[in-house]
């Protein structure tokens, strides 16, 4: 099963991310660029995700993601860890999150070892 420790885990293996606490609670940044919280119950995290998105994501998989009515009119959605399928499922949120934040000369530079997509299997 996996937990906050995951998300803790998987975050600090991206290039050139920090962890930092605010506002009583872990923050991962790159680039000084926030792109994961972990609220104090430690059940779920918030992540960046583009409104457009965020609203197909609540919409397909409503047990998995959500926004709480102070978020609403910000970049991010929360997700819940018990809901997610795997291991890979939370590092791809999460690589898609520190991509949004990441700059260009790490973007430039980034093969995702803990993804297939270098292999050309998907």
């Amino acid at each position: 099963m996996l937990d906050s420790e995951d998300v803790r885990r998987i975050a600090l293996s991206l290039p050139e991310t920090v962890e930092k606490e605010a506002w009583s609670m872990p923050t991962f940044r790159v680039a000084g660029k926030m792109f994961v919280t972990v609220p104090d119950d430690e059940t779920s995290f918030a992540v960046r995700c583009p409104r457009h998105e965020r609203t197909e994501l609540i919409a397909a998989e409503p047990e998995k993601f959500w926004v709480p009515p102070h978020e609403a009119g910000t970049p991010w959605v929360r997700v819940r860890i018990a809901a997610l399928d795997d291991r890979d499922e939370l590092r791809d949120i999460l690589v898609d999150s520190w991509k949004q934040a990441a700059p260009a000369r790490l973007l430039d530079t980034f093969s995702d070892p803990g993804s297939d997509e270098g292999a050309g299997t998907r």
